[in-house]
């Protein structure tokens, strides 16, 4: 593994750390792996509360990402303020973990970004859509946060290589 100074780590987020935070660990992980990049991305995953802390994924996301390929074990933990300093990039999956985080964060934001900000809608660029909570619906809602997942990973991953190589200048 290399030296940590030269990792780019990434922290996704969400409210309880159980549905869309680890599925995008999980998904991100795939991605970053497939591109050859595993030992210079570190990625990990939190919630803004800590009900859920030491769990696992919802079932229910874990079975729609294994019909997908992707394995989700992670354990559910709260985000914590000395994550602001270590993470380059925090990704929340929603305006208001964002705005948890901002709370958090003592109103650093520069490197915290909503994940819809790496999707780009093809109808109307300047909207940033947010990644809604499955947990109380269907089926569906956890396909959907998948699709948006895909959707976003391969922005994300340009931007943090291409933040790499900035941090190497």
């Amino acid at each position: 593994m290399k030296d940590s100074s030269q990792q780019f780590k990434v922290l996704f987020v969400c409210m309880g750390n159980i549905c869309r935070s680890p599925a995008a660990e999980g998904v991100f992980r795939h991605y970053v792996k497939n591109a050859g990049q595993a030992d210079r991305i570190v990625i990990d995953s939190a919630g803004t509360i800590g009900f859920h802390e030491g769990s696992l994924p919802d079932h229910r996301i874990q079975e729609a990402a294994l019909r997908r390929g992707y394995k989700l074990d992670s354990r559910a933990r709260q985000v914590r303020h000395q994550d602001i300093n270590k993470f380059n990039l925090i990704v929340p999956m929603d305006h208001e973990n964002y705005d948890d985080l901002i709370i958090i964060s003592r109103n650093v934001n520069e490197h915290i970004r909503l994940l819809g900000s790496f999707i780009v809608d093809d109808n109307d660029k300047s909207i940033v859509q947010t990644v809604p909570d499955p947990y109380y619906g269907g089926v569906d809602g956890f396909e959907r946060v998948l699709d948006m997942l895909e959707s976003a990973c391969p922005a994300m991953l340009d931007f943090c290589i291409k933040s790499m190589s900035i941090q190497l200048l």
